[in-house]
């Protein structure tokens, strides 16, 4: 078992690159994949918090200041940016706009905390902002569905990002007992066997995130195609724009996992908070939303190394 959890943490792109073809190519397992993306988050999150540990992500009361701003910028002002960018080109209402909206509207991604990881930056600070962003989106959310009814009720959309953040606390909650517990100080053997588990659940993962890709890729390979190129703009040049942005200013220390939340967001909330009627033109671009954000440690590393390498 060591050895396979060493494999995987010294080939996790190589991990992230299967799991994302896995998901393409198997379709029958994708599908069945799906009722237990609940649990397996879950799992994921306590396998972060396990790598982790509570020192790590708990930062100074002083990071309450700037992280309240970077998740309100991030969660509310950038989505009302866009959609009213899109209103005035006469592009409201259509669901790429919606689609964008909502992506640029919903908290750093689960799995946020493994791609910090595997470019080599503060997992504690992003787990911070991950954790932080949840909480504060029953808070962040409202001004977008007050602009788009057709989101449907608050309640539902509140309620939603709640049981998200339940599990969340829950999960690495344990995932930090149990580190105090059995791996106080860990060894660089097992530092590297945690990091190989995270990588597996991360990639095992996508593969029942997948599940809508494979038959729209049947029926409408135009139609991803076209949902891919959203979906990476907006997941890259969030990220761009964020590094840009922060990498001259006091938030230095921290646009590394800014600029990971910025660009990675769980809009898969949504799945569980909006009506099926809105959600079916979307099930597409959520499949493509993917991409970017797997495929972000082997194509933006470079960008990165840029971006916060010392001058």
């Amino acid at each position: 078992m060591h050895r396979i959890l060493h494999f995987a943490s010294a080939h996790a792109r190589l991990c992230l690159i299967a799991g994302l073809a896995a998901g393409l190519l198997l379709p029958a397992l994708s599908r069945a994949m799906v009722p237990w993306l609940p649990q397996m988050v879950a799992l994921l999150l306590m396998l972060t918090a396990l790598r982790i540990g509570h020192r790590a992500a708990l930062g100074a009361v002083s990071d309450l200041r700037w992280g309240l701003a970077a998740v309100v910028t991030l969660q509310m002002l950038i989505p009302l940016a866009i959609l009213l960018a899109l209103r005035a080109v006469g592009m409201g209402e259509t669901p790429a706009a919606l689609a964008a909206v909502l992506a640029a509207s919903a908290p750093a991604l689960t799995g946020s905390v493994n791609l910090a990881l595997l470019l080599r930056l503060d997992g504690g600070r992003m787990m911070q902002i991950m954790v932080l962003g949840t909480a504060l989106f029953p808070l962040t959310v409202l001004p977008m569905l007050a602009l788009s009814p057709q989101l449907g009720p608050a309640s539902v959309v509140v309620a939603a990002a709640l049981r998200l953040l339940g599990v969340i606390v829950v999960s690495t909650g344990l995932g930090f007992l149990l580190r105090h517990l059995f791996w106080p100080r860990p060894t660089e053997a097992q530092v590297k066997a945690l990091d190989g588990a995270s990588v597996l659940a991360f990639s095992i993962i996508v593969v029942g995130l997948m599940a809508a890709l494979n038959p729209a890729l049947r029926s409408d390979p135009v139609a991803v195609v076209r949902w891919g190129l959203l979906a990476f703009t907006l997941s890259y040049v969030l990220q761009l724009i964020t590094l840009l942005v922060l990498r001259r200013s006091a938030l230095r220390g921290v646009a590394g996992p800014l600029a990971i939340g910025a660009g990675n967001r769980n809009i898969a909330l949504f799945l569980v908070a909006l009506p099926p009627e809105v959600l079916a033109p979307l099930m597409i671009f959520i499949g493509c939303w993917q991409l970017p954000m797997y495929l972000t440690p082997l194509l933006l590393p470079r960008l990165y190394h840029w971006a916060l390498k010392d001058d």
